[in-house]
């Protein structure tokens, strides 16, 4: 499998990298795949727009902090440059620092909206995933993130600048040698899990940011053996690499928070909306929602008692006027509450 020759083209003076392309083709997919999740859970398209402009630049931030902190040595190390920490374009980019402070942008962004920050990460989890599939790209690009030598038909071949040093002899590795493409391992499981959420949010209807801890648990899952196979320097701590530790540590985190949150809230929550906030565009998506439209109803009904100014119940008992009687029945079945069919399929 052979690397891509170039990673940079130059529009006149600007340059186009495709580890920035194929960062912002992930977030855009990502925001498209959740605008679609997010309608079918009773929100507003434009909510994930305004939340994403607070998620993605802390997201960015976020992991770029934890590339810094998990593989120090580029940046502070013998020989390395602080200022190059801040060169993003060059590649690196922490998953974990990402979804942390990616999560402190979007629950601003949730609560300037009065959505749930639960709901929104259950509709962003299988997106989020794809645009890590996405992301990969750029690592491929830049011929980054490959992992051990191999012999498998399908091994990277790596130009001579970007071979690495053989850490058990010190010397770098001779032309010709083929890498395992982890990065494509992980686009692959990614894709996978990713259909694998979709699957099981359908089956189950889960709710309460329970998809969203499954999109961590089935992450971390496949992390910890791609993670093992790469040979780029990286922190070590008790004879394993520091993502190795974080991914089964923040793994098994997720599964006992799938477990717990399942026990108190078996069912998905009603609608998106943090309770008390009115719903941009109606009631629809607002939490109690019927409850709303029943009080309309309701409210109607005594509108239209005080008008005739007469009692409803006497009025449909009345035998010369039965389609009032029955239009009036339908108004006080509604005030106290909707069909339960139309709330089944809301």
């Amino acid at each position: 499998m052979p690397s891509p020759p170039q990673h940079t083209w130059y529009l006149g003076p600007v340059p186009l990298r495709a580890y920035a392309l194929a960062i912002l083709a992930g977030i855009v997919v990502a925001v498209l795949i959740t605008m679609k999740r997010w309608v079918a859970r009773g929100g507003v398209a434009d909510d994930v727009l305004d939340i994403a402009f607070w998620a993605v630049p802390f997201g960015i931030v976020g992991g770029r902090l934890y590339h810094v902190f998990s593989t120090p040595d580029p940046y502070f190390g013998p020989g390395g440059d602080p200022v190059r920490a801040l060169y993003v374009w060059q590649g690196g980019l922490g998953i974990w620092g990402a979804v942390a402070l990616g999560a402190v942008g979007a629950w601003i962004g949730c609560r300037r909206k009065g959505v749930r920050l639960s709901s929104y990460a259950d509709a962003l989890a299988p997106g989020l995933l794809v645009a890590q599939a996405i992301g990969r790209l750029g690592n491929w690009f830049n011929q980054e993130l490959f992992g051990a030598p191999t012999t498998l038909p399908w091994g990277l071949e790596i130009d001579t600048p970007y071979l690495p040093v053989d850490p058990a002899t010190g010397l770098v590795y001779a032309e010709g040698t083929l890498f395992h493409p982890t990065f494509l391992y992980e686009m692959i499981w990614n894709l996978a899990a990713a259909a694998f959420l979709i699957w099981l949010d359908r089956r189950y209807r889960l709710g309460h940011g329970r998809v969203f801890w499954a999109y961590v648990a089935t992450y971390t899952l496949g992390r910890v053996w791609i993670e093992m196979l790469r040979i780029d320097t990286a922190e070590h701590v008790l004879g394993l690499r520091l993502n190795v530790w974080t991914s089964i540590i923040v793994g098994l985190g997720a599964v006992v928070a799938f477990v717990v949150i399942g026990r108190r809230y078996p069912e998905r929550e009603d609608g998106v909306q943090l309770p008390g906030r009115a719903a941009a565009g109606g009631a629809e998506g607002v939490e109690g929602a019927g409850d709303t439209r029943g009080t309309s109803a309701a409210d109607d009904h005594d509108r239209t008692t005080n008008e005739h100014g007469g009692d409803d119940t006497n009025d449909a008992d009345r035998p010369d006027d039965p389609d009032e009687g029955r239009g009036r029945d339908r108004a006080g079945a509604d005030a106290d509450g909707p069909d339960p069919g139309s709330t089944a399929r809301a």
